[in-house]
């Protein structure tokens, strides 16, 4: 029983010193390098001889710095910019970065170029974008006002209460609001979730064209239409009179009633019944429920 006890706690200390020694190594590692950091050395040397394939070497070493600036930025972008394209915008102002640095006045290149990297992108955006800058700070505008009222209301305001809080009259705020609802767009390609199956789908699948009617919408339409023509049949006199003068002959209820020498309100309930009766002829013969 000893003996065993003693086993346990030659084992206990072996395992305690291995902990140590675990933990001491752990704190000997080197902290990880950016990917893209260069030696002074480097900077130096590319100062002293300034060759092409020494210039081209250290731009090489900067790009994951664009990527990571252009990466950061698409975040508050539109899907529709691409990151390909914001990394090539960047990798241009990298190089304005490059040709116009200093290293005489003691500050690392990253710090100097992460500016300019982001102008170059802001100016490419701005130079693409089709409406005014006007029209963007207004829009900036209205929102932070729409945000500023939602959080003090504790619901969506007024339209008299935001043209109230810019100082705006409601003719100004409704020729603002015209001019900013024309800048936001929409891309066909982005895919959202139905609100039928909760689906996602490509937004231009979700679109319906309802001028348009189809070989098979014209068939029903012409079916419905010889049908109410038969349908008209099992009405009576009074309510064929009425159908055909509101419908046909676009008379008013008033001058139909003079016209059958009865009240408005009379050929109000002959209207009202002959349509209930023809409605549900219609629902009977194609079996339509609601």
């Amino acid at each position: 029983m000893v003996s065993t006890v003693n086993e346990k706690m030659k084992k206990a200390k072996t395992t305690k010193k291995s902990v140590v020694i675990d933990s001491s190594t752990t704190a000997d590692k080197p902290k990880r390098v950016k990917k893209w950091d260069v030696s002074q050395r480097e900077w130096s040397r590319y100062q002293k001889y300034k060759t092409p394939e020494l210039r081209r070497e250290l731009l090489s070493k900067y790009v994951p710095l664009v990527r990571n600036v252009a990466t950061r930025m698409a975040m508050g972008f539109p899907r529709s910019v691409e990151l390909s394209d914001l990394i090539s915008t960047g990798v241009i102002g990298l190089t304005e970065a490059f040709k116009n640095y200093d290293p005489e006045r003691g500050v690392k290149f990253e710090t100097y170029a992460v500016p300019r990297i982001r102008g170059a992108i802001l100016d490419e955006l701005r130079s693409l974008d089709w409406v005014p800058r006007s029209t963007r700070a207004k829009s900036r505008e209205i929102e932070r006002a729409y945000n500023a009222l939602e959080n003090v209301l504790g619901r969506e305001p007024e339209k008299h209460e935001l043209a109230k809080h810019m100082e705006l009259s409601m003719k100004e705020l409704h020729a603002a609001l015209n001019d900013v609802s024309g800048t936001h767009m929409l891309s066909l390609d982005e895919v959202i979730y139905r609100e039928d199956d909760n689906r996602q789908v490509p937004r231009i699948e979700t679109i319906i064209d309802r001028d348009t009617i189809s070989v098979l919408g014209n068939i029903e339409k012409d079916e419905l239409k010889s049908f109410l023509s038969v349908a008209i049949n099992h009405l009576t006199k009074q309510e064929k009179l009425v159908i055909a003068l509101y419908y046909y002959e676009e008379l008013t209820l008033k001058e139909i009633g003079e016209v059958m020498t009865i009240s408005e309100s009379r050929v109000s309930q002959i209207h009202t019944r002959a349509v209930m009766k023809l409605r549900s002829m219609v629902r009977e013969k194609f079996a339509l429920t609601g």
